[in-house]
Parts: structure tokens; sequence; C-alpha cells
């Protein structure tokens, strides 16, 4: 890989260039399917005015819907599977490459990955796979998740790395309403929860916990059963992790639970970069 700008400018240099990036992520849970909802997609895209806007379950190959997104180039990671899975990235800036598979023999033929080299920065969005019900896929999850760490902790080499998206995994007992019974489960076992402390430890930080270290009920994700979202017994499992070196660039970090039309909200994050 080759030097960054900023690798070849001074501090200061930098420093004077610098600029605050709106970075949103969100899981939505077949974007065909919410393109004809109230509001729908589009609506809420040009209301957030992101700089970059990372979508997880897309759903789709590439083609298969049009968007008419003026002024941002769009991204696709597509599942071989059709109707799976899939992200999709809409940026204002540009990628000088883009990467969409992580040498990962479980999943990366499921879109799970879309990985864009910026000039300061790797924005990277993810779909972490599900351990699924009785954690019968939690083998092929922790794989995920080990060649995902190592593959974040090379691009962190080269530049900063800021990583989003749905990574199936309330990490602390304040992540979810009911933390008790459903201990063990899949998105709240052990193996799991143990599994992104890693993450975080190989140099990353989770941006929305940093900046509110104590503030409960904060979700991003809640079950279609049981009146949930009403009664706000969700989880958090949607993230925004940069690189330990670029924490304190973070000017906030925020959960849009007022955007509705999927499962999930969205992130947000502000970030100097």
């Amino acid at each position: 890989m080759t030097d960054t700008p900023y690798g070849r400018q001074t501090a200061a240099a930098h420093e004077a260039d610098t600029r605050e990036l709106k970075l949103v992520s969100w899981n939505v849970n077949g974007l065909r399917a919410l393109v004809k909802k109230d509001p729908g997609f589009l609506p809420v895209f040009d209301m957030l005015g992101a700089d970059v806007f990372a979508l997880q379950e897309t759903k789709l190959q590439e083609g298969q819907i049009e968007l008419d997104l003026p002024g941002y180039h769009q991204t696709w990671s597509s599942a071989e599977r059709k109707g799976y899975s899939g992200t999709a990235v809409f940026s204002r800036e540009e990628p000088r490459q883009v990467v969409r598979q992580i040498g990962s023999k479980v999943a990366d033929d499921e879109g799970r990955v879309c990985a864009l080299e910026f000039d300061r920065y790797w924005f990277v969005d993810v779909y972490t796979p599900n351990a699924q019900a009785g954690l019968k896929r939690i083998d092929t999850r922790l794989s995920w998740d080990e060649r995902y760490r190592d593959f974040l902790v090379d691009l962190a080499l080269d530049k900063p790395v800021v990583t989003c998206g749905d990574f199936n995994v309330a990490h602390q007992e304040i992540d979810l309403k009911n933390p008790g019974p459903n201990r063990g489960n899949a998105g709240f076992s052990d193996e799991e929860r143990a599994s992104f402390t890693k993450l975080l430890e190989a140099g990353f930080t989770d941006t929305f916990r940093a900046r509110h270290p104590t503030v409960e009920g904060a979700y991003t994700w809640w079950s279609y059963r049981m009146r949930a979202r009403q009664n706000n017994a969700g989880w958090r499992i949607d993230y925004f992790l940069v690189s330990d070196s670029i924490a304190d660039r973070v000017t906030s970090a925020s959960i849009l639970d007022e955007v509705y039309g999927s499962d999930h909200c969205p992130v947000a994050l502000t970030i100097e970069l």
C-alpha cells in the first residue's frame, strides 16, 4: 500500500486541513422493501446528509435497484446468494480502492464487507454473521471474528480505520434490555462477547460507549415481536469503532432511534480527520 497524503504532510499542515466528517450506518433489513415504506430510504438519506452512509443487509445484487444519489459514489458488496446479506457504502469522496473479501473461508461469498480506502483513513462497513439459535453457527462466527480482527489490524498499519455496521453482539449487560434471560443466547453468548473484547483490545474504540459510558436504554435493534420497540426492549448491536489513535478526534456518537423503517435504527458518528 502506498504512503498516504497524511503521511507526507507535516502535522501542522494536516491540522490546518482537518475537517469534520459525518458518518452514518444502518442495517436496512432489505433495501428494496425499505424504499417502499414511509418515510422510506431516500428522505432519511437526504435528511441526514452524511459524508459517508453505510448499509448492511441490503439483500440485493448490484443493479437490482437504482438510487439517485447526486454527489455520491456508490460502492456495493453483494452475496452470491440472491436476497441475502449484502453491504453498500455511499460516499462523497471517491475511494482510492475497494476491498470486498477478507480471506474468510466461511463468509467471503456473503457480501459482508465493503472496505473503502480514502486519502486519510480506511472506512470498513461490516455485517457480521449471526451465531443463530442454539449457537449452531458459533464456530463460523468466531472464525469470522478472528479473520475480521486481523483484517482491521492489517489496515491500521497503513492508516487509521473507521469500521461500522451490525456486529451482531451486545457487548456488555448495559447494551441490552434483558441481559439475564439472554445470557448464552446468540448475540449475548460469552464467546461472542469475549471475541468483541479482543477486537477492542486489538486497538479499537467503541465510540458510543466511550462518549456515553453509563447511558442505559440506548439500543439499535428491536425484535418485531412483543411490541419490543414500543417498550424499548432492545439491543445495542450496531457500532462505530475507530482506531485508538483517532478516538480523540470523535466529536459525537449517536443512536438515531427516531428513524423507523427497519428493525434496526441508524447510528451516527462525527469525527475530525
